[in-house]
């Protein structure tokens, strides 16, 4: 058995997320720790809220809260939503945790110790209009590097080319808008990145499992220009974890916070601290390396925007705390899902939302949807007509169709117990072959967190059920041999568990329900098929489900496509 750490990139706390967040992240870690649970392995699935830096002020100060009220609100909704959407996360944490306060200010003392943290006199853009310090983040302009014209000054989303806010052609305040910006001189601490330049690299090349997307992106932060430069970890704001050397005070930094990009990826640690004050776990097996973490896969999930901070500036922090910590094995990057022909964004408010998603139809058909089109070798693209197809022909047409034809068809044939009469023949010995064929792909692409061909075989493995159905037809068989029509009804009812089983990583809410109307919680993984197809017994008591996919109608997308046109306010 095989201890899972696995982590996805934490949502920023000002608003709900869309659901190009959503696949990006927190929706395949979830496939992949609800797999390895499913295997028998034991997992430790963590996520959090990440909750400083200035959208989180800015967001607060638009609803009329105070900040810290704001960010706890917006926690619970995003923890609830997250919920409803089947995301089984062993905890969903806070990076403004007393936790995470204490342990960022533990790694700036440990890096200042280890001379990897300079204090550097700077010039930094001051807003007369928003009569404030601008972090990077929050003034905009040209991108020089592609043209894009609403690139930050910390980073162009558009081609991930790291910035700084002089570099921007046109800049202004992306608060106000304002152009009327002023450079004043500030104090700030910068994490000597450089310096581990060689270290990174090394650890870099030691990941050959991991994405191209994930390691180019690396390569070209590391080798570009200049190569990685050192990076401030401080920023001139009222809300965030105050600037301490562990303990004690930092002389010159009073009134300062850590940037929240040196703070926020920490929080995975200390989110694993949450966890176990609330359960009674013990963190430190799963993150120190000297006390048990060594034997842990840790695997992360992100966006292709997220990478250089995670395979770069955490990379850093960890490393150069000198200390036993456990390192990410496994870094799971995905391109970005676009909407209806042009971007999801959450700033402006484009596409389909978490909370609208679920307003609409049940998480299990955008789960599929999303997973069986995960933007993994390139960007993808949602279209209501793409969602339509899938949904109709994937959940309805061979899922929801089979469980519904068997199950009906044993009511009224044989009531509602399975049958014992008759034997399996060849047609059953060859489907056991199929499936065992079948599930070993699964397995594998699973393993490898490829999701769409996981998909692509899961699907396969249902449609492997109808087609028997389709040319056993118990129907027919019922007529002239009953024993053989038992038998067969017998495995397509086993099929139901075993369907259950193995789709619920990717549709688990439907899953329960068809191990609930099979009235059995026995969810072992189908190891040996042939075993699994006789795992429910003759006299065995099933109920009929609902309906568990309804199709979309062309009204229903008409009007959904209208409604998701514009943007959200």
């Amino acid at each position: 058995m095989t201890r899972h750490l696995i982590t996805s990139a934490i949502p920023y706390i000002n608003g709900i997320k869309h659901l190009g967040n959503l696949v990006g992240s927190q929706l395949p870690a979830d496939v992949f720790a609800r797999f390895q649970r499913g295997r028998g392995h034991e997992v430790l699935f963590l996520c959090a809220t990440d909750e400083h830096g200035t959208p989180a002020e800015l967001a607060a100060a638009k609803a009329g809260k105070p900040v810290a009220e704001y960010c706890a609100e917006m926690h619970e909704v995003q923890a609830d939503i997250a919920r409803r959407f089947g995301l089984s996360f062993d905890h969903f944490g806070r990076s403004s945790s007393p936790q995470n306060h204490r342990l960022t200010q533990h790694f700036a003392g440990r890096l200042y110790d280890a001379g990897l943290i300079r204090e550097v006199d700077e010039k930094q853009v001051y807003s007369h209009a928003d009569a404030r310090f601008l972090p990077d983040r929050y003034i905009e302009g040209t991108c020089p590097n592609c043209g894009y014209d609403r690139a930050r000054g910390d980073q162009c989303e558009n081609c991930t080319k790291q910035l700084d806010p002089t570099d921007l052609i046109e800049p202004r305040s992306a608060i106000s808008g304002s152009t009327d910006l002023e450079v004043r001189a500030t104090k700030h601490l910068y994490l000597r990145q450089s310096a581990l330049r060689d270290d990174l690299d090394k650890w870099i090349d030691s990941k050959s499992d991991w994405p191209i997307l994930t390691t180019s992106i690396a390569k070209k932060w590391l080798h570009d220009g200049d190569g990685l430069q050192d990076r401030g970890i401080t920023r001139d704001l009222d809300w965030g974890i105050p600037v301490k050397k562990g303990t004690e005070d930092w002389p010159g930094m009073e009134g300062k916070v850590f940037y929240v990009w040196f703070d926020a990826p920490i929080e995975y640690i200390a989110c694993a601290g949450e966890w176990a004050e609330a359960t009674g776990g013990d963190w430190e097996r799963w993150w120190r390396t000297d006390k048990g973490a060594a034997d842990v896969r840790y695997t992360q999930f992100m966006g292709k925007d997220n990478v250089p901070f995670h395979t770069l500036s955490f990379p850093a922090t960890i490393l150069g705390s000198g200390e036993p910590w456990k390192m990410v094995d496994h870094l799971k990057s995905f391109n970005f899902l676009n909407y209806d022909g042009g971007q999801f964004s959450t700033s402006q408010g484009r596409g389909v939302f978490m909370d609208q998603a679920l307003d609409i139809l049940p998480a299990d058909y955008w789960r599929w949807w999303l997973l069986s089109h995960a933007p993994e070798s390139g960007d993808s693209e949602f279209t209501w007509e793409n969602f339509q197809q899938s949904v109709n022909k994937d959940l309805a047409d061979v899922l929801g169709n089979f469980v519904s034809r068997i199950t009906k068809f044993c009511r009224a044939k044989f009531g509602e117990t399975v049958p014992g009469a008759g034997t399996f023949g060849a047609a059953e010995t060859a489907l056991v072959e199929t499936l065992r064929t079948r599930i070993r792909a699964y397995e594998q692409h699973m393993e490898a967190m490829e999701l769409r061909k996981s998909a692509a075989e899961l699907r396969a493995i249902w449609v492997a059920g109808n087609e028997y159905l389709q040319s056993a037809a118990p129907w027919s068989t019922f007529k002239t041999d009953p024993d053989s029509a038992a038998a067969q009804v017998r495995l397509g009812l086993n099929l139901v568990r075993l369907y259950a089983v193995l789709s619920m990583p990717f549709i688990p809410h439907a899953a329960a329900d068809m191990l609930a109307a099979m009235r059995t919680d026995d969810t072992a993984w189908p190891d040996d098929p042939g075993a699994a197809l006789n795992a429910l017994p003759a006299g065995h008591a099933f109920t009929v489900p609902d309906v568990l996919f309804a199709k979309i109608t062309d009204d229903q997308r008409e009007e959904w496509q209208s409604r998701f046109s514009g943007l959200r306010t």
